[in-house]
């Protein structure tokens, strides 16, 4: 992780980093105190921003894409498309492979256009996700779409994630209690 969310003082997005051979993928770089918040964790692992290869977007509220701009050589992706540059390549985000490792799928309830980014170790299966904003939920989104979808793809993360990194909080270990 490269960022911890958090939303008090302020609002500040959990932002992710993932490597798997050649790809190098942020998660959500969205709203931080300062954009050295951002980058200076991944300078400390000796990786400059215009390495990074993919930036996800689990949905498109500012606080979750703020600071995409910091990572000007890499792909962008969303649910339904690739942007780089001035290609636009239409494509569905579920069962998308960065790797055979990292995959997205579609898990909307927030948004509509919610993604989570599965990444998937010998160890273990962490899913990226804004299904909830941090370990205590909230058990209601009060900003959610629709909330009977929001159960679904809580549940549907449930059955596969060891580990989750929520939208706006530290990663925890799930169970029925926090995402139900």
């Amino acid at each position: 992780m490269l960022l911890a969310g958090s939303l008090d003082p302020g609002v500040v997005s959990t932002c992710s980093l993932i490597r798997d051979g050649a790809v190098i993928a942020v998660v959500d770089p969205g709203m931080a105190r300062r954009q050295v918040d951002i980058l200076a964790p991944l300078r400390a692992l000796h990786m400059a921003p215009g390495e990074v290869t993919d930036v996800i977007l689990s949905h498109h509220h500012p606080d979750h894409t703020m600071n995409v701009a910091l990572f000007p050589a890499a792909r962008v992706l969303d649910r339904w498309a690739i942007y780089q540059g001035d290609e636009w390549t239409d494509r569905d985000a579920e069962g998308y492979e960065l790797t055979p490792s990292i995959r997205l799928i579609r898990t909307p309830g927030h948004t509509r256009e919610d993604i989570s980014t599965v990444v998937g170790t010998p160890a273990e299966i962490t899913v990226i996700t804004h299904l909830c904003w941090d370990e205590t939920g909230p058990d209601a989104d009060p900003c959610a779409v629709d909330h009977g979808l929001l159960a679904l793809s809580r549940r549907r993360v449930l059955a596969i994630a060891d580990k989750i990194v929520p939208g706006h909080g530290a990663p925890f270990a799930p169970s029925e209690a926090t995402l139900h």
